[in-house]
């Protein structure tokens, strides 16, 4: 069957958050905060094992405490940052609005890059009619970050856990998706970087195709591997082929 329809996870799948460093780096200076060269070695060291960076490394670690918030995370916004704010807690930082700082900046299109071969792919699947969707789990609008890079034109639909209130793998999300594409499962494509949450999408009958979560300059084309334009571009078989 031709591909109809292809949805997108967004983080370590479409677009890559920045580093630990650079994004403390970022929150301290908009703080206007300094600290020494081997405190902020040991707290990016303490950051990326508390799995404070959304996006970024999971955590060594998830405490007792966090435990039930860090599971629910991505259903709604209030979760989200607690459950990120927390992580980040667990580090002693020079400035208690250091905690906020980080998290607001994570949010930033600033912080976030498009993967090197996202936007021909995207371009690629648009020239041939396949319709776009973004299926993630997130605790915020990501919608201005395609926009500052110039992809939300590409992009037919976003279905966001926390504006639905499930996560993946709900086969839930990817029915809405799937819906607000106006094409059968059975015609679209999920691709993502999350073996266990992305594969829900198979429970609705999408074809789940996966990407590995690298740093942008690691994967200069794992989105262009899967040659899902190539299959868009194909005519569907006559009749008795």
């Amino acid at each position: 069957m031709p591909i109809r329809g292809v949805l997108f996870d967004f983080s370590g799948t479409l677009f890559r958050i920045e580093s630990v460093a650079a994004w403390l780096r970022a929150a301290l200076d908009a703080r206007g905060t300094t600290v020494a060269p081997q405190d902020f070695e040991r707290h990016v060291r303490l950051l990326t094992a508390s799995g404070a960076l959304p996006g970024g490394p999971a955590p060594l670690e998830v405490p007792p405490d966090l435990a039930a918030v860090w599971a629910a995370r991505d259903r709604s916004a209030r979760l989200h940052r607690e459950a990120y704010t927390g992580a980040a807690r667990r580090v002693a930082l020079p400035d208690p609005g250091l905690y906020d700082a980080l998290y607001e900046r994570h949010m930033d299109p600033a912080a976030w890059q498009p993967y090197p071969d996202a936007a021909e792919v995207l371009r690629g699947l648009r020239h041939h009619g396949v319709a776009i969707g973004v299926v993630s789990n997130i605790g915020w609008d990501l919608r201005p970050v395609f926009r500052a890079h110039g992809l939300d034109e590409l992009v037919d639909a976003y279905v966001l856990s926390c504006e639905h209130g499930v996560q993946k793998p709900d086969p839930r999300l990817f029915r809405t998706a799937c819906g607000l594409l106006g094409h059968d499962p059975t015609g679209v494509v999920m691709v993502g970087d999350d073996r266990h949450a992305d594969a829900g999408a198979s429970a609705v009958g999408c074809e789940v195709r996966f990407v590995d979560h690298l740093p942008v300059a690691e994967r200069p084309d794992g989105l262009r591997a899967l040659r899902l334009v190539e299959r868009a571009g194909e005519a569907p078989a006559g009749p008795g082929a």
